[in-house]
């Protein structure tokens, strides 16, 4: 770890690796409400597996503020040389400023490689948050001095986002890239672009969830559920604390599989040591969704939970078994929240036929700062028209959530 030259009563080191750092002193930046993606054992396995790495195109530069040896706040940050693992696809900014003679890389990018997950911060210690800004000082001044056009803030932390001194206040431009979540809460009626879920009780069961879905669209969620018994194949959710070790090992091969079908090259970047290193120090975060016909595994959903959320990454199957990923990745989850108490689900990123099972569309933003004054203009010219379309596909798909209308006893009477 290597100290910089700052100014003021704190130490600012720059790191080569997230193993610069103890696991101890790192995750004492990171609460309750952190994302469990930027603990030190998510970040290590991506970096210690080669799956971010210099040589992947992710080059770790981790800014840290010490007072003598306390670390006192961090700043996850990679130097990359190009767009993918990101999922927010900004290729096509890189092809108009190429297409104008302006270098769009290497850029600095503040995010979790491999993770489109809200929640993306600046970490620091309790009572901290004024050093946001010293640690944003910092990342702006790499880029100004190294010549790096922009520093890019993807799948930002709101409540971040807006902090005093933060993104907004210094003139970041933000940008919208849609999502999908299911909430554990009764449904507003009716449901409405942006609205957070009814707030008045959690589904008292799967049923009770059913209950409140259209006719049409209710009759095909319980067939989609149902049919993986037409094939004798159980489903359970297993917590990671009481998962064979080879559950880690067949989540690989499994998402090999996904990804040999269906080519998405973004998705690749995570190989079989990074899931040994999750089976070794992450377990404890981790839930699978299970499909098993007598002893052997058929399908396998990964899904990380923390505090009254749920996360779902990574999914494979070993035979086709029609509708089986609806079961796994979706409704076996949806039972296990609302038997747990769990308020949020991701599904993971894309797919718009999750607003017919009852994902509610909404939207993650990235933050840029660009430090060429071409790539400024031509961003800012351009981003109102891109969120306008963002935000219009994300109107359209929750006009047709398949929530029904309020009952004739009114909003608060369970159908």
């Amino acid at each position: 770890m290597r100290e910089l030259s700052f100014p003021g009563p704190y130490k600012l080191k720059l790191a080569a690796s997230i193993s610069d750092f103890s696991p101890e002193d790192w995750n004492s930046l990171t609460g309750a409400e952190t994302l469990p993606f930027l603990e030190w054992e998510w970040l290590a396995a991506l970096e210690q597996s080669g799956s971010a790495a210099a040589e992947t195109g992710w080059r770790p530069l981790h800014l840290s503020l010490w007072e003598k040896d306390k670390l006192l706040a961090a700043a996850p940050l990679y130097l990359k040389n190009h767009s993918d693992g990101e999922f927010i696809w900004d290729y096509f900014w890189a092809e108009a400023a190429a297409s104008m003679g302006c270098p769009w890389y290497p850029k600095l990018v503040g995010t979790i490689p491999a993770t489109p997950a809200e929640g993306y911060r600046f970490l620091t210690a309790p009572g901290g948050d004024g050093l946001n800004a010293l640690l944003l000082d910092a990342a702006e001044g790499i880029c100004r001095n190294n010549g790096i056009p922009a520093l890019h803030l993807l799948f930002a932390d709101p409540g971040w986002a807006a902090l005093p001194g933060s993104l907004l206040e210094r003139g970041y431009t933000g940008w919208k890239h849609s999502r999908f979540a299911w909430e554990n809460a009764v449904p507003p009626y009716p449901p409405s672009a942006g609205a957070e879920g009814g707030g008045k009780r959690p589904f008292a069961g799967f049923a009770d969830y059913l209950s409140y879905l259209n006719k049409n669209e209710r009759k095909n969620i319980r067939r989609e559920y149902g049919r993986h018994k037409e094939q004798r194949i159980r489903l359970k959710i297993v917590e990671g604390s009481g998962a064979p070790a080879e559950y880690f090992t067949h989540i690989y091969n499994l998402y090999s599989i996904t990804n040999d079908k269906f080519i998405p090259w973004d998705a690749r970047w995570v190989n079989r040591d990074f899931f040994r290193l999750l089976e070794k120090n992450f377990r404890s975060r981790t839930v699978f969704s299970q499909a098993v016909r007598g002893e052997e595994i058929v399908a396998l959903a990964m899904m990380f939970r923390k505090g009254g959320r749920i996360w779902g990454r990574y999914w494979g199957a070993y035979e086709e078994v029609k509708d089986l990923h609806f079961s796994v990745c979706y409704y076996a989850p949806m039972d296990y929240c609302i038997a747990e108490n769990i308020g949020y689900f991701d599904p993971g990123i894309g797919s718009p036929h999750k607003i017919r099972r009852g994902f509610r569309a909404s939207f993650d933003h990235s933050y840029h700062k660009f430090f060429h004054p071409l790539l400024e203009t031509l961003f800012k010219t351009n981003i109102a028209a891109v969120n306008e379309y963002e935000q219009r596909t994300i109107d359209e798909l929750n006009a047709v959530l398949p929530f029904k209308k309020p009952p004739s006893g009114g909003p608060g009477d369970a159908p």
